[in-house]
């Protein structure tokens, strides 16, 4: 059995891809803002990669060129895989601990300067146990993981179309 494709081009799948991604950090802002969700290293590794990808994913969508397609394509892939291993990272371990400090994602986010460079949108508020919450009843690094997950498979779809 094979999934059919929606008829979608390279441009219009990464667009998709960008909106979705400038989506969830909007959406996670919200959380954090009006509902007090605050960001441990792990969401805010998560929500640059979000960045990121939606960044990179704009300016291939901008860029009728067909290698640039291929080369973000690539890349979101690359991205969205390792933004899914720091979803199970936070959801399996992160999550159980008191203290995130001196993590994988702490040292990224301390390396890049992310909290000096916007501090609203990448500043560290909480630690991975106190930003352990849910929405509908799902884990908030779970709804992140999907994301990935769907963001990997659309990035596919488009290498797909771009090939």
């Amino acid at each position: 059995m094979t999934v059919a494709l929606p008829p979608l081009s390279t441009r219009q799948w990464l667009s998709a891809m960008a909106l979705a991604c400038f989506a969830a950090v909007a959406a996670a802002l919200l959380g954090q803002q009006v509902y007090d969700m605050r960001p441990c290293p792990w969401c805010i590794l998560q929500r640059f990669l979000f960045v990121l990808i939606g960044l990179i994913c704009a300016i291939g969508a901008l860029v009728p060129a067909r290698p640039v397609h291929l080369a973000t394509a690539l890349t979101s892939v690359a991205l969205a895989l390792a933004g899914g291993a720091a979803a199970l990272w936070q959801h399996f371990v992160a999550a159980r601990s008191d203290s995130c400090n001196l993590t994988l994602a702490d040292k990224v986010i301390n390396t890049l300067g992310l909290e000096s460079i916007a501090p609203a949108l990448f500043q560290v508020t909480a630690s991975c146990a106190d930003a352990a919450v849910s929405v509908l009843g799902v884990p908030f690094e779970v709804w992140s993981l999907a994301l990935f997950a769907a963001l990997a498979l659309a990035a596919t779809a488009s290498l797909r179309r771009t090939g």
